[in-house]
């Protein structure tokens, strides 16, 4: 995974196939930490400084995004719901798609309304073995 930070905040957690060079930091290290504790099955929250960048709407998304507990999924719809709009749909699922924190802020958790994986910038492998990981898979997959 590549982190970003400055040394006030995370300014980016993301999947990489490429190798990666970082520049350490308190803030990468507490990251890296974090996630380790997280794929140890030791962490379900993160507590992280992170800089939302994008459009306001965008950054209420993700904080909604944000909210949706370890071990839980909601569908597409239901973010659209809770940001208030329920006609938001496709414009909340493209600003899930712009989320620049993989994992910390788990858009991997969003899914779609008939239970099906979708729409997963790293790839539904991924999204599926994180689900798996955090037992949220929706039982309609089985």
């Amino acid at each position: 995974m590549l982190i970003e930070a400055n040394e006030e905040f995370i300014t980016k957690i993301i999947f990489t196939d490429q190798p990666v060079v970082q520049k350490p930091n308190r803030l990468t290290d507490l990251t890296s930490s974090q996630l380790a504790e997280y794929f140890s099955e030791n962490r379900e929250v993160f507590d992280l400084p992170l800089a939302f960048s994008g459009t306001e709407f965008q950054q209420n998304v993700l904080a909604l995004v944000a909210e949706i507990p370890f071990g839980k999924t909601i569908s597409y719809s239901e973010l659209a719901h809770r940001y208030g709009n329920p006609k938001t749909i496709r414009a909340v699922a493209a600003a899930n798609g712009k989320n620049p924190f993989a994992i910390v802020v788990p858009c991997h958790r969003v899914i779609g309304t008939n239970g099906k994986l979708t729409g997963y910038e790293w790839g539904l492998d991924k999204k599926e073995w994180l689900l798996r990981h955090e037992n949220a898979l929706p039982q309609t997959l089985f």
